[in-house]
């Protein structure tokens, strides 16, 4: 590596290195902040939602590790279907067998693309896996026992969505959206020592110490201005805006997005709102999240192409809206 992981990290402690003493001098008041009684709740807030996703971001690393070990490039182009859909209906059911959180999913993916996975199958992969997997299927079941209604829209929404999206990146997208080229990915395989030797063991921890804190450092910015969202905008106010029908699915995936929590789960503090939002609202929060949060929105941006990601955050929201209304229309209660 030609640069540490701590080196890549310095300019984000830079501006807050800088920014403290300014504020203190200019303005005395800010230190009241330093109160521990008013640091409390975004510090828990904080640890939470750290916390809750560091072990899916580690086992996601860890599967990203095995498959740079074990999985040749040839064998992951072997098995990508040549048609579309097929490979849309694959890349959707592969969380099935990989119960990953979206925490974990991107560099999961980001691996198999610079393996071979065409870029379609990888965007379905990483929109669908973190909701349609068993984990995830028997929290919703285990959250909406008496509704199983909820479960299912929340699967079959998360499935149209997903294959959509990735019929549309087929069909559209010609210039490959990571930001790291399959060449220049190839020409650092040859060129680095390190990966000559990545059938070992300590090639192994290596590629996922790199690939962890290469990840890390997105997971703890977007933890943490999630927390402070959640901590200085308190909760009533944001429920006073979801006054109407429309208002209310802006609020409910307003509300995911910045909440940013674990797909495993988010059905746990939906059931807060059954009894205050109807199936289609609860539906837009539940699949939503999953997708499109703040925290993976950072992370899809550490690896992705930013236009890209801006495209497919408004596919997202555009087609999460539409599916829940009719979900609402179809099946609400």
């Amino acid at each position: 590596m030609k640069n540490s992981t701590l080196l890549k990290m310095l300019p984000f402690m830079i501006p807050f290195a800088f920014l403290i003493p300014v504020l203190v001098t200019l303005s005395p008041q800010w230190l009241r902040l330093l109160d521990m009684g008013q640091l409390q709740p975004l510090k828990t807030v904080f640890m939470g939602i750290f916390l809750e996703a560091v072990p899916f971001l580690l086992i996601g690393v860890l599967v990203s590790s095995l498959l740079q070990w074990l999985v040749p490039e040839t064998w992951i182009r072997k098995i990508a279907p040549a048609h579309p859909v097929p490979g849309v209906l694959m890349a959707s059911l592969l969380g099935m067998l990989f119960p990953i959180c979206e925490c974990g999913m991107i560099p999961v993916v980001r691996q198999l693309m610079l393996k071979g996975m065409p870029a379609y199958m990888g965007i379905t992969f990483i929109l669908s896996g973190p909701i349609i997997n068993p984990v995830v299927l028997a929290a919703t079941m285990m959250a909406f026992p008496s509704h199983p209604e909820v479960t299912a829209v929340r699967m079959g929404l998360a499935f149209a969505v997903s294959a959509i999206i990735g019929l549309i990146v087929y069909a559209f997208v010609r210039v490959h959206p990571l930001k790291r080229s399959l060449l220049s990915f190839n020409q650092q395989k040859q060129n680095n020592q390190t990966h000559r030797h990545t059938r070992t063991w300590r090639g192994f921890f290596v590629h996922a110490g790199d690939e962890f804190l290469d990840m890390s450092k997105y997971l703890i910015i977007g933890a943490l201005l999630t927390a402070c969202i959640q901590t200085f905008i308190p909760r009533d106010e944001m429920l006073s805006l979801s006054n109407g029908t429309v208002g209310a699915y802006a609020f409910m995936m307003g509300f995911a997005y910045i909440l940013s929590l674990c797909s495993t789960s988010d059905a746990f503090v939906a059931t807060a709102f059954s009894h205050t939002f109807t199936l289609g609202p609860l539906a837009a929060f539940l699949v939503l999240g999953p997708m499109l949060d703040f925290k993976g929105t950072l992370m899809l941006l550490s690896t992705f192409r930013t236009k890209f990601v801006a495209i497919l955050g408004l596919l997202i929201v555009s087609l999460v809206l539409v599916g829940s209304i009719a979900a609402e229309w179809l099946l609400g209660r």
